[in-house]
């Protein structure tokens, strides 16, 4: 079992097996972090009379997808939320740092579509070849 598991959420439906994998390596003592990331990236790209739209939208997207997943994760375990803006990947491997993660959990990808292509590449990838922890890649079909 691991005393500290992070899950990444980018608020895509395939997150919840993610979840359910987290959950089956913690044990009663265990604490899955829930994290999203607001991609600075995608704000940025926004029109300046746009931006505070955007960033309010992203940041209420997050909110809502660390709180499915906290929900699903209720009597199981502790659970700690955090949403945070940059660049997915890096923040992902700084709050793993920050909180000595034992083990990452997430999907082989989240959002799909235009969402996909604002990415700029997959998250996950960059994830597991920058990761000084295991990480635990749940495949996700949707």
């Amino acid at each position: 079992m691991y005393e500290d598991i992070l899950v990444p959420t980018d608020g895509s439906p395939g997150t919840m097996k993610a979840v359910d994998h987290a959950l089956e390596l913690a044990g009663p003592e265990s604490t899955v972090h829930v994290l999203s990331v607001v991609d600075q990236r995608v704000y940025l790209a926004a029109g300046g009379d746009q931006q505070d739209a955007v960033i309010q939208s992203l940041r209420d997207d997050a909110i809502e997808a660390v709180e499915t997943c906290a929900e699903a994760c209720e009597g199981e375990c502790e659970t700690k939320t955090g949403v945070r803006e940059g660049v997915p990947h890096r923040v992902i491997l700084e709050y793993a740092d920050e909180h000595d993660i034992d083990v990452v959990v997430m999907g082989t990808h989240g959002r799909t579509g235009r969402d996909k292509l604002t990415a700029l590449g997959s998250v996950t990838e960059r994830v597991v070849e920058n990761a000084h922890r295991p990480v635990l890649v749940v495949h996700i079909d949707e």
